[in-house]
């Protein structure tokens, strides 16, 4: 049985490089094809241990970390993140941004992603937000990367009660895996009401 375990805090700081490693392995895989490194992980992860409402939902085989999920309140999280919402007729402190949500091949399809989600949206109530949203990344069609045969989170998402919100759009750089340096990327909004 996997548990899963909310990290608020020093406990929250203390896996951070766990997280940073899950990071760099999950997203290595279409769609995110992402080339990371533990230094550019751990600048990007400092948002967490910097926001007071920062959260991590860990998922233990035993004392092992094999799965992550992060939230902070939007306005805590990357600039480029936040800017989307301007004019959506919703202030950011009534957003909570799900961040990342990772988990090892072997360990999916355990229930695992609807622990994840619930213990971020009661994070969001208990912070008084009104909205949960998060982004996914988007790639052409025709990408030569993309596997023959992938099955992505729409349903799911949708079966959770989240929905696409038109032309909200943020962009943010990594390297992709062949590359030689960042470019930007296109990442779709999801938002819920809780």
């Amino acid at each position: 049985m996997i548990a899963t375990r909310v990290l608020t805090g020093d406990a929250l700081d203390a896996a951070l490089d766990d997280v940073a490693r899950l990071r760099i392995a999950v997203f290595r895989d279409w769609p995110y094809l992402y080339d990371g490194s533990l230094d550019y992980e751990r600048a990007y992860l400092q948002t967490y241990r910097d926001s007071p409402g920062a959260i991590l939902v860990g998922a233990f085989d035993g004392p092992r970390l094999v799965g992550a999920a992060t939230g902070t309140p939007m306005e805590d999280h990357a600039s480029e993140f936040a800017a989307p919402f301007a004019g959506q007729g919703i202030a950011l402190e009534r957003i909570f941004y799900c961040a990342e949500s990772v988990l090892l091949a072997e360990y999916r399809g355990q229930g695992i992603g609807h622990r994840f989600f619930d213990a971020r949206e009661d994070h969001a109530r208990a912070l008084g937000r009104s909205h949960v949203a998060f982004c996914s990344v988007t790639r052409p069609e025709g990408h030569p990367l993309k596997p023959s045969v992938y099955r992505g989170n729409d349903a799911f998402w949708r079966k959770r009660g989240y929905e696409v919100l038109p032309g909200v759009m943020a962009e943010f750089s990594w390297r992709d895996i062949g590359e030689t340096a960042e470019t930007k990327k296109p990442l779709q909004f999801w938002m819920r009401a809780l």
